[in-house]
């Protein structure tokens, strides 16, 4: 059965085949440009709440909704084909560092509905071009692969279903609204495994399965996530997932990420999707990498045949994204080949058996 989402996303794939698709810039940069005080994020609901809320930027859903309205319209009028919710964090595990655990889903769920009507509001001012909402689940708070102490290599403060119930009410949550999961900023993988998992089993329930972006995070020039992986041994690991689109985003600017992107393209049979920061953080932290840089450097990427959706992470702007936009138009998207089957195992490093 067709339904409004799934004509979308066969719209999108098919777009792709023929052009770059764009999807919007950073969240957090948006957020942080506001100024906001930490009244703000409490607001009204949480005025008397006990623990310092500023910074919690998944709760403006909640305490300032108008906001990240606004910060959706800005991306779409910009040149996206494709918005992020802001639920990064909306997490039982990552909410919890608020104490605000029990709001989890309710911030997860507003947070996609608004990301809804504002694709919702663009596509009905331009009918023939679809505008999609990628579910944005980040990496958590906690870590399955790492130990937080220094001394107890072995200790985890999570455990795997811990991980995966978390990751299953945000994903149910959002299923509902969102034309994609996008699994994203993944530095280990064993988290984004629980989430893949996760979203499998809420897809499994639905007549309307929600699709995967899976998107790893490559720490520095090493070319490996926080815990260890090349990029193609990430592919690897994730790969089971079929996912709609895999790639690349945050930590490098798209100078440094781009050999790392063009791995990705030589081993994934799906769409390539790599969002850069707006180059890397000065001494204080802050990004000032222009528009035109970076758009120069994702319209090589393009014209190099790497890429099928590009957009931007931390420190880029709706202005980012519209020189992405223009950089990018009439150039020919990467396309999607098969591989050979073979056997591809996965540590730190790829393995491949070809018989």
């Amino acid at each position: 059965m067709s339904t409004p989402r799934k004509i979308r996303r066969d719209k999108l794939t098919e777009l792709a085949k023929t052009r770059v698709l764009v999807t919007d810039g950073a969240m957090g940069t948006a957020i942080q440009s506001l100024g906001l005080g930490d009244k703000i994020f409490h607001g009204e609901r949480f005025a008397t709440w006990p623990v310092p809320l500023r910074g919690d930027n998944d709760l403006l859903n909640l305490t300032l909704p108008e906001a990240i309205r606004t910060i959706h319209d800005d991306y779409l009028a910009a040149g996206a084909d494709l918005i992020e919710t802001n639920t990064f964090n909306a997490t039982s595990i990552s909410q919890a560092d608020y104490d605000l655990q029990d709001v989890a889903v309710e911030i997860a769920r507003t947070g996609a509905k608004l990301a809804r009507a504002a694709a919702d509001a663009a596509e009905a001012a331009e009918p023939e071009r679809p505008r999609a909402v990628m579910g944005a689940i980040g990496p958590l708070s906690k870590t399955l692969s790492l130990s937080p102490k220094v001394e107890d290599p072995g200790y985890r403060e999570v455990d795997f279903d811990q991980v995966y119930d978390s990751y299953y009410a945000q994903a149910a949550a959002m299923a509902d609204d969102v034309d994609f999961f996008a699994i994203e900023t993944v530095f280990d993988t064993l988290n984004a495994k629980a989430a893949i998992a996760a979203c499998m089993d809420v897809n499994a329930n639905s007549d309307d399965p929600v699709p995967l972006i899976l998107s790893g995070t490559i720490t520095d020039n090493s070319g490996r996530t926080l815990t260890g992986q090349t990029t193609e041994a990430f592919w690897n690991s994730i790969a089971h997932a079929k996912p709609w689109a895999a790639g690349l985003n945050c930590a490098l600017g798209a100078s440094e990420l781009r050999p790392f992107v063009a791995d990705m393209a030589r081993a994934a049979d799906c769409l390539i999707i790599a969002y850069p920061n707006a180059g890397l953080p000065n001494a204080f932290g802050e990004y000032d990498e222009t528009p035109d840089t970076t758009s120069g450097h994702l319209s090589e990427w393009a014209r190099d045949g790497l890429v099928n959706i590009v957009g931007g992470c931390c420190g880029t702007t709706p202005d980012h994204i519209r020189a992405i936009a223009a950089a990018v138009a009439g150039v020919k998207p990467r396309t999607v080949t098969a591989r050979p089957i073979a056997l591809r195992l996965s540590g730190l490093e790829p393995f491949e058996l070809i018989a």
